[in-house]
């Protein structure tokens, strides 16, 4: 069982094979003013048969990373790192994710309370950074022709910007975005501050794209190379990917 927990919304998905398209996804309308705790235990009752069908779980979460080069990481120092990087976070247990491939540990918080719903209904579970797979996936993509790329991930009224060279990330930030401006604007920024060409390099957006139509074309007044990813296309037309509403980072997840 998959679960994916952001600020404001819950999906559960699971491997199916008799089904048309591979995965069972279903999102899960949640009550405002109501912790996501307490709405992952009320999906407990009203979603039992999909839940509980089996003991093992990953908790997809939605919460700001801190990047360490593996070569730097010491667990004894990751809470203080992690409270320092995001002193207003609380309630919350560390947690860690190491990327081999990256080179590098993610350090993430999960609250305690949505610890306990998880693990008072499976035994064996695992929580994972929610762009976890997104970054595994786009790294692969990154070994692709010879020009540095950029990659632009929207999901849940965020946006993710990194980069990376070889197998390390050169850049990781998220940014709250509201409009096109915003967006526009950050990736501008990060573009610079990585010293990419503007006529050779490459950007690559991904995700619920913001106002898809006017960013694109805002984007390519600036950027030459410019490429909105399409899930269909890069997985060969897989049946997941039809899915109305499914997230790129449970795409990724179950086919990257």
């Amino acid at each position: 069982m998959t679960i994916r927990v952001s600020q404001g919304s819950l999906a559960f998905a699971i491997a199916e094979k008799d089904n048309a398209e591979q995965l069972a996804y279903r999102p899960y309308t949640i009550k405002s003013g109501v912790s996501v705790a307490a709405n992952l235990r009320e999906a407990f009752k009203t979603e039992s048969e999909m839940l509980t069908c089996t003991p093992r779980a990953r908790v997809l979460v939605n919460s700001p990373v801190l990047l360490l080069p593996i070569e730097e990481y010491d667990e004894k120092q990751c809470e203080t790192l992690y409270m320092h990087s995001f002193p207003n976070i609380e309630g919350c247990a560390m947690m860690s994710n190491v990327l081999p491939d990256l080179n590098a540990v993610a350090l993430f918080a999960v609250n305690k309370d949505l610890m306990t719903v998880v693990y008072d209904h499976y035994e064996d579970v695992k929580f994972l950074a929610l762009m976890q797979p997104v970054w595994r996936y786009m790294h692969k993509r990154s070994f692709i022709g010879i020009h540095r790329k950029l990659f632009a991930h929207f999901h849940d009224n965020v946006l993710e910007l990194f980069s990376f060279e070889r197998n390390r990330f050169v850049f990781s930030n998220r940014f709250d975005v509201k409009h096109t401006k915003d967006a526009l604007y950050f990736i501008l920024f990060v573009w610079k501050e990585l010293a990419l060409d503007q006529q050779k390099d490459e950007l690559y957006l991904s995700g619920d794209i913001l106002e898809r139509e006017k960013l694109l074309p805002d984007l390519q007044q600036h950027l030459r190379k410019v490429s909105a990813i399409n899930p269909a296309a890069d997985f060969n037309r897989a049946p997941m990917t039809a899915i109305k509403g499914i997230t790129l980072d449970i795409v990724t997840m179950y086919l990257g």
